[in-house]
């Protein structure tokens, strides 16, 4: 355990265990919140499968359409039950490191290969969605955007840690780009690229009644 209150090397509250950690643990709660969701949204579907949900809104945001796709099922349940396996840990990790625990390197680089796949997992069922479903799940889009979040915050604190083990100029450089805000800079790109490429794909559909 430690009770220094920012992570190595930058200084400032966004390098702050608060804002790490914190901005981790709000992520993983709203992707909990959202595999819920949709948990219950697969049992209700489950039961009766044409049932209409509350997010269908129309024929782009629908999350019934996506849902009874077979890349919703890939390992033959609904993906949201890895999110009601997987969003708890974070929440617990993130919690941890709130309260000052050291992770071991081991551990940190674990994470990040492990949450690298999840990110990859949570992309292809986005391009999945608009390219062969022809529909996008508002709450999947909202799990997208939260593994996004945790992913990149997992990222900024293996690179104060130097977790990666980069060699000193490398290290330097990282820190370079987080004192200039690129992870906050990269995730509001990623929410801009996924607004825009469902515009593109489905135009003023996504506003029909």
């Amino acid at each position: 355990m430690t009770s220094e209150t920012n992570l190595p090397m930058l200084p400032g509250w966004r390098h702050s265990r608060w804002w790490v950690f914190g901005t981790m643990t709000l992520s993983g709660v709203v992707g909990l919140i959202a595999a819920f969701v949709l948990s219950i949204d697969a049992l209700e579907l489950a039961a009766q499968p044409d049932r209409t949900l509350v997010c269908d809104i129309n024929a782009v945001l629908s999350c019934g359409a996506v849902a009874r796709s077979w890349q919703a099922s890939l390992l033959g349940f609904p993906n949201a039950y890895l999110g009601l396996v997987a969003e708890p840990v974070v929440i617990t990790i993130g919690l941890a490191g709130l309260g000052g625990t050291t992770f071991p390197r081991w551990f940190l680089l674990a994470g990040q290969g492990v949450y690298t796949l999840g990110l990859a997992l949570a992309y292809w069922l986005f391009v999945q969605s608009l390219t062969q479903v022809g529909a996008v799940c508002p709450w999947c889009l909202l799990v997208t955007v939260s593994t996004t979040a945790v992913w990149v915050s997992l990222t900024h604190h293996n690179l104060l840690e130097n977790a990666f083990a980069l060699p000193s100029r490398a290290h330097q450089v990282g820190l370079s780009w987080l004192r200039q805000g690129a992870d906050v800079a990269a995730l509001v790109m990623v929410v801009a690229v996924i607004i825009g490429a469902v515009l593109a794909v489905h135009g003023s559909a996504v506003f029909a009644g």
